[in-house]
């Protein structure tokens, strides 16, 4: 899917739906829950009029090493006496599990003492991700190469040579065994080297988890203001196919006291020193954890009581071919299948303090597409809902496989799993709030903006 937007318009976001409590069912294991304790949906946060605010640079310590050249000079479009508009672009590669997504952002930079502002973005996406080449990395480099055409009929052909091009794979690389990884990278470095764009030192990497959660947070602290004078824990969920990051500000000292060391980021930006929780876990994205649950029983043949009984397919993901069903002759449901993902996600998933407190969450990507294809919110506009909503609808699909499946089978599975993930996982309440959207402002909201918003502000861009 091809689209370009304006970096201005205000999602609308409805009214949050009324709670519905579970009923238990006879003889089947059930598993404790917070008490649940309603809190009004937060405050509207007003947009930022521009993308960017100008603000003074601030260099910060980046995970990544980058050696930027010692001169960019971003391509004059037009002067007046008083001073001069600038014009450049950036293209930014996310190499994810299920697929390579490009985001072309042109930015204007009308006072050379300002940071540039997001004017405009065009993104593109295809299926299936880098790590479907792992025994063919020469193809992984052709998905690459046809991504780049749009950046050539998208970039001005006077600003190719001056427009960066940047490569940062997510989880789906990072599953991989190294050499194969390095295989696709090699093939995508080689790629870069043949396009007429400018190819900077470490253009094409594995991104680390940890760096994903940050740059998210600079992306949503660019296009809207996320951390106001608010009491609520404010911060940031996503869930790709093969990891799920927890990004948020902590408010709270026992959070950071009682956080893995490794959880807690530091760094600079806008004149100001952040402290975040930060977590990506490997292998707990949706694809990943389908088929951990899958094979969560120990069995052989990977069944399960989340999948209709008649269901019989063969899924792909990470190159790897699979047989899956359900079971013919036994049970499914809800329950039964909150019991299968509960083992794929109990003792792995950190539980931070004050999550249990009064929180909002933005939530991204799977989180959004399975709230609407489940019906839960209206996808050209995203919306608020609370934690057990989810709950609600997974139970709904799970025991009314039969009307869901035309849409998924997997369907039932999914909405249990993130259910449990945020429940069992993270230790929401089931009166949090969920902010589920795909665009903020009109903008794809991806580490990706983040990504290149930080690549520019270490080049010096004033």
């Amino acid at each position: 899917m091809t689209g370009e937007h304006p970096a201005n318009t205000e999602n609308l976001l409805p009214e949050v739906s009324n709670p519905v409590r579970e009923v238990a069912q006879p003889g089947v294991p059930t598993y404790p829950e917070i008490p649940e304790v309603f809190h009004p949906a937060p405050e509207v946060i007003p947009p930022i009029p521009e993308a960017f605010h100008p603000v003074p640079e601030v260099v910060h310590p980046a995970p990544e090493p980058y050696h930027p050249p010692v001169v960019y000079h971003p391509a004059p479009e037009a002067s007046s006496p008083v001073n001069t508009i600038r014009v450049f672009y950036g293209v930014m590669f996310d190499a994810g599990s299920t697929g390579t997504r490009i985001h072309i952002y042109k930015f204007i930079q009308k006072d050379p003492v300002e940071l540039p502002v997001l004017d405009n973005e065009l993104y593109h996406a295809v299926k299936p991700g880098l790590s479907a080449y792992k025994d063919n990395p020469e193809e992984g480099g052709n998905s690459v190469r046809q991504l780049l055409k749009i950046a050539k009929k998208t970039v001005p052909e006077d600003s190719w040579r001056r427009t960066p091009v940047i490569l940062k794979a997510t989880a789906g690389l990072r599953l991989l065994p190294e050499d194969k990884a390095n295989a696709l990278l090699k093939e995508v470095r080689e790629v870069f080297d043949e396009s007429p764009f400018f190819v900077p030192n470490n253009s094409v990497t594995i991104m680390n988890g940890k760096n994903e959660g940050r740059l998210f947070f600079i992306c949503l602290s660019l296009i809207r203001h996320l951390y106001s004078n608010t009491k609520r824990t404010v911060g940031i969920l996503d869930l790709g196919g093969g990891s799920t990051q927890i990004t948020f500000l902590p408010k709270s000292k026992k959070t950071v006291q009682s956080a893995p060391s490794n959880y807690i980021a530091r760094f600079n930006l806008f004149n100001n020193t952040y402290q975040l929780y930060t977590h990506s876990y490997l292998g707990n994205g949706l694809f990943a954890a389908r088929l951990a649950t899958l094979g969560a029983l120990g069995a052989d043949v990977f069944t399960s009581s989340c999948l209709p009984k008649k269901f019989r397919e063969e899924v792909t993901f990470g190159g790897t071919t699979y047989k899956v069903s359900g079971i013919p002759d036994g049970y499914a449901g809800y329950k039964l299948c909150y019991y299968e993902v509960m083992k794929v996600i109990k003792g792995i998933v950190h539980q931070p303090y004050e999550v249990k407190g009064s929180s909002v969450f933005y939530a991204f990507s799977y989180y959004f597409d399975r709230a609407v294809e489940s019906g839960l919110i209206d996808g050209s506009r995203g919306g608020a809902i609370e934690v057990r909503d989810f709950k609600k609808r997974a139970k709904e699909v799970c025991n009314k496989m039969t009307k869901y499946r035309a849409i998924s089978p997997f369907l039932c599975m999914d909405m249990t799993y993130i259910t449990c993930l945020l429940k069992e996982g993270f230790g929401f309440k089931d009166s949090t709030v969920l902010q589920l959207a795909k665009k903020v402002n009109n903008v794809e909201t991806s580490w990706a903006l983040g990504a290149t918003f930080d690549y520019f502000r270490n080049l010096n861009i004033h």
